[in-house]
């Protein structure tokens, strides 16, 4: 059975292998990536949700990590001003920890790496203030920073859809079997996960991006004789009901670890991680007792309203796998024995550098073939509905609600904050609210699943509920029922692919 051929074929739809599909297909790569689940349903969409300037790095004044780091954050908040967002964090102070001089040396060197491209670092003294807000009465000294929270899945979708425009093939619910040498080809066998059906790809370069699994990839799909051993840490989040400001808090914790947290959907607050050993399967990775008891701790040593296990609405737990020699928190190791086709597994790679290591792996393939710079980058490589003015969404929101008057604001908002220019092509040929449909809950319309289905590659409520959105939240046991009801019956043809971006007025 002979398959298309590819120059580059990626394992694994999470942030780093659409990353790596986007970034070769802008290259002039003939780019083919296969994921068995849906994009971003990892650990792509289990992590704190922070894109910053490496905190942690500040105690040991690592100024190269942090410069790389606010890089990074630079770099995506340019992508995607909708779903990468600045936020106010305020770093509650005492004495068991540093002492106030050596904070205000951290937040400098912090601010030198940003360089300004954020408000600097300030110390508020919360008496005169009287701004105690959240916090217990004896903490009387915050120190605040800007850094930026961001939408996870939605990144990875987005990468999708940029590496699909730019000529990549981009197929979910595929999984590859066996991956094998034939000379300087790889020939992957698929497998439909959703019907059965078989098929093969042909490529010259094969990129291992499953994340945590990539070195069981290794052992068990493509069979190489080439060892990685991995070290595993899991890190488990928990959301509680807690409505907050526009103010993110970074909680340090008596075992040197930070606990973030963040302001999250539908009035809740992100607390994490809880960062333990692991050994067992990725997949199996949760939240347990443990985790939570310990996120909570640390929080009640800090807010004046107590969080307890009763206001625990959701957790999620990912597993990072990194090789031992691995340089800051990522590597692509190369397997590239003479005549035959090479291997680039991809380990690591945070929310803040998953772009960083893409752009390393095309990188690497520069060794086999010759292949455009980097571009990645670039000041106009902007993801879909990027393209705007930080601080723009108000604007694109006026003009949306200009275009399409019935619309609701806090719908509105909704939609531009998933959509950013884009959000116009979730309402195209609508001309009053009925043409979007009636609700399965929430503000979700039968207009935005079927655009999710037809150009984000949603198949089940648990697709748009939790990585599309998180109106998972918000909905309830019937409402989502009636939603997966509704996309396993409903084949609508979409006859536009590509609606024209909102124009905001000058």
């Amino acid at each position: 059975m002979q398959g298309k051929a590819y120059d580059v074929a990626i394992i694994g739809g999470g942030l780093v292998g659409t990353a790596v599909a986007r970034d070769a297909a802008g290259r002039g790569l003939s780019t083919y990536l296969c994921e068995a689940g849906d994009l971003g349903s990892g650990a792509s969409s289990a992590t704190g949700k922070l894109v910053h300037g490496a905190l942690e790095a500040m105690e040991g004044f690592r100024i190269g990590t942090m410069r790389e780091a606010v890089q990074e954050r630079e770099i995506l908040m340019r992508a995607a001003p909708h779903l990468v967002r600045p936020i106010t964090f305020h770093i509650p102070h005492h004495e068991r920890q540093w002492s106030r001089a050596a904070f205000r040396m951290g937040l400098f060197l912090f601010d030198h790496a940003a360089r300004h491209s954020l408000p600097r670092a300030e110390r508020i003294d919360l008496e005169t203030t009287g701004a105690y807000g959240a916090l217990q009465p004896h903490f009387t000294t915050v120190f605040a920073y800007a850094d930026c929270i961001a939408d996870d899945s939605r990144l990875a979708v987005l990468h999708a859809v940029d590496a699909r425009a730019r000529g990549a093939t981009i197929e979910t619910r595929q999984r590859c079997t066996v991956a094998e040498r034939d000379g300087g080809r790889w020939q992957l066998s698929l497998e439909s996960t959703l019907t059965g059906e078989r098929s093969v790809v042909l490529a010259r370069i094969l990129v291992n991006a499953t994340g945590p699994a990539a070195a069981s990839v290794l052992d068990h799909v493509v069979h190489v004789r080439q060892q990685v051993n991995v070290r595993m840490t899991k890190s488990a989040y928990i959301v509680v009901r807690r409505p907050m400001s526009d103010i993110a808090y970074a909680l340090p914790n008596a075992d040197g670890r930070i606990v973030y947290a963040v302001p999250y959907e539908a009035g809740t607050m992100l607390l994490g991680p809880a960062v333990t050993p692991f050994a067992a399967d990725p997949a199996t990775a949760a939240v347990d007792r443990e985790d939570a008891a310990y996120l909570l701790d640390v929080a009640n040593q800090y807010f004046h309203a107590p969080v307890h296990s009763a206001d625990v609405v959701w957790g999620f737990a990912s597993v990072a796998a990194l090789p031992a020699e691995a340089a800051r928190g990522r590597a692509a190791v190369i397997d590239a024995p003479p005549n035959v086709a090479p291997l680039i597994s991809a380990f690591g790679g945070s929310l803040t550098t998953h772009r960083r290591l893409a752009e390393q792996v095309v990188d690497r393939m520069g060794r086999f073939r010759k292949i455009a710079p980097a571009w990645t980058g670039n000041a106009d490589a902007v993801l879909p509905g990027g393209g705007f003015p930080r601080g723009g969404e108000s604007d694109i929101v006026r003009a949306l609600r200009a275009g399409y008057p019935f619309l609701p604001l806090a719908l509105a908002e909704r939609l531009v904050s998933a959509y950013g220019t884009r959000a116009s092509a979730v309402l195209t040929g609508a001309r009053n609210a009925a043409d979007l449909g009636v609700g399965f809950g929430a503000d979700l319309t039968p207009a935005e699943v079927d655009y999710l289905r037809h150009e984000e590659w949603a198949v089940s409520a648990e697709d748009v509920l939790w990585r599309r959105s998180k109106l998972g939240l918000v909905f309830d046991e019937t409402e989502a029922a009636g939603l997966e009801a509704s996309m396993a019956v409903r084949s609508v043809p979409r006859t536009v692919v590509e609606a024209s971006p909102v124009v905001v007025p000058a």
